[in-house]
């Protein structure tokens, strides 16, 4: 039976030709100790070969082992994982797909074919709650708040999925909205494009509004949101009041305070009036911004008939406060 030690070997043989034993050691982050363990029975096996005599000993991989290990690989790719996996690194790497999920199985000691498995087990329970692309949050919003003024309210994705953490969506947000990228906002975008257009034709949207942030930021996620989308509809002008302490919604852990907060801070300035609106926000943790955002568009009698909110995305237990983003 190869161990995982064993197989990283000859993988890195395969591609480095030929290594010395000091170059396979600083690979393995191991000792000369621990990776000699490991080299005789490979010899022995006839997995690889050596050449040159000691100190200088180079060590290579066998031609008939090649397709073998090619061939482990095969069956350890998932077009689920290369679809929908991305993780960022603590050094600001954006890694996606296998090449993602092998560096957080490598960095939490996991096995990869196992972990692939799960991985996709976990994707497919959650990939369950969407229907046409949408994750429908309206039962869960109506046992949460006294009053919904929302017909029904979606999101794209979830912010995170058990075990895994992140999703492709709620990653890419989290650090577009922290680092201000514009290239990875551009990628949001075109990654919810399609999905967007169909909630404007399915549920005839006549005008859109973008819930505006809290904190003061130099690139604004939301301002770069509409920008790109470049929706052609009227926009409802959406305003956040300005206090002497600036308390963004994240900070606050109890709904009531939330729903207190979007109460006083969200002001909409518009006189116009249309039939089907719909009101787009980054995350959907409690519910309340776009709950309340909805209520003060219906006392101005802006929407005549209904109002839709949208979030790139939102939780999956219940509406738990997003505190992140």
């Amino acid at each position: 039976m190869t161990t995982d030690t064993a197989q990283k070997i000859q993988e890195y043989l395969i591609v480095h030709k030929q290594v010395t034993s000091k170059q396979l050691a600083e690979y393995l982050s191991i000792s000369r100790q621990a990776l000699f363990k490991h080299l005789p029975k490979l010899l022995e096996e006839g997995k690889i070969g050596k050449i040159g005599k000691p100190p200088v000993v180079y060590y290579f991989i066998k031609d008939q082992i090649v397709s073998e290990i090619k061939s482990l690989e095969s069956q350890q790719e998932s077009h689920i994982v290369e679809k929908n996996y991305l993780i960022i690194t603590p050094t600001g790497g954006k890694l996606t797909g296998m090449n993602g999920f092998k560096y957080w199985c490598d960095k939490n000691n996991l096995p990869l074919p196992k972990t692939i498995i799960e991985y996709e087990k976990t994707f497919q329970k959650y990939a369950k709650y969407k229907k046409e692309g949408l994750i429908d949050g309206t039962y869960k919003l109506r046992h949460s708040f006294d009053k919904v003024y929302v017909d029904k309210i979606f999101y794209l994705d979830f912010y995170s999925i058990e075990r895994f953490g992140k999703t492709k969506l709620g990653w890419m947000l989290l650090y577009a909205k922290q680092s201000q990228n514009k290239t990875l906002i551009k990628e949001i975008c075109e990654s919810i494009q399609k999905e967007i257009s169909k909630i404007l034709i399915k549920y005839n949207i006549n005008a859109v509004s973008f819930v505006p942030p809290t904190v003061k930021r130099e690139i604004q996620l939301m301002a770069e949101i509409e920008k790109n989308l470049n929706i052609h509809l009227p926009i409802i002008n959406l305003q956040k009041i300005k206090t002497d302490l600036i308390v963004p919604q994240k900070t606050l852990s109890k709904i009531e305070d939330r729903i207190e907060n979007a109460k006083q801070t969200i002001m909409v300035n518009d006189a116009r009036s249309y039939n089907n609106i719909l009101i787009i926000d980054d995350a959907i943790g409690s519910g309340a911004t776009i709950n309340e955002t909805a209520k003060k568009i219906r006392e101005k009698k802006i929407a005549k008939n209904k109002i839709y909110g949208l979030a790139i995305t939102g939780s999956f237990k219940g509406f738990e406060i997003i505190s992140e983003i």
